[in-house]
């Protein structure tokens, strides 16, 4: 059964940072491309930063230059990185395996202008 426990969310003020960690077990991590997705309200859920098995990384336009998604496979936990943020960014974040329809509780981001 996968289970994927996301936190480190929060309040923050504008141009302040968050590190969100997403801990993830049932699956052979280390094997899987994850994703750091986000859900605001009334809007569709977006992927906004993968990283692969072998650690490539991709980013949405929006955040690109502010966040940065690691890995430690030796943790079985994917983290997200966010700087300078924007109250665009105020969203519940989730973590997902490439291919996995397996989502956890996420973990929400509020950033005040």
């Amino acid at each position: 059964q996968v289970q994927l426990v996301e936190s480190g969310g929060g309040l923050v003020q504008a141009g302040g940072s968050l590190r969100l960690s997403c801990a993830a077990s049932g699956i052979s991590f280390s094997l899987n491309a994850m994703g750091w997705y986000r859900q605001a309200p009334g809007k569709q859920r977006e992927l906004v930063a993968a990283i692969t098995s072998g650690g490539r990384t991709n980013y949405a336009d929006s955040v690109k230059g502010r966040f940065t998604i690691s890995r430690d496979n030796a943790k079985n936990t994917v983290y997200l990185q966010m700087n300078s943020l924007k109250p665009e960014d105020t969203a519940l974040y989730y973590c997902n395996p490439f291919g996995l329809n397996s989502w956890g509780q996420g973990t929400q981001v509020t950033v005040s202008s």
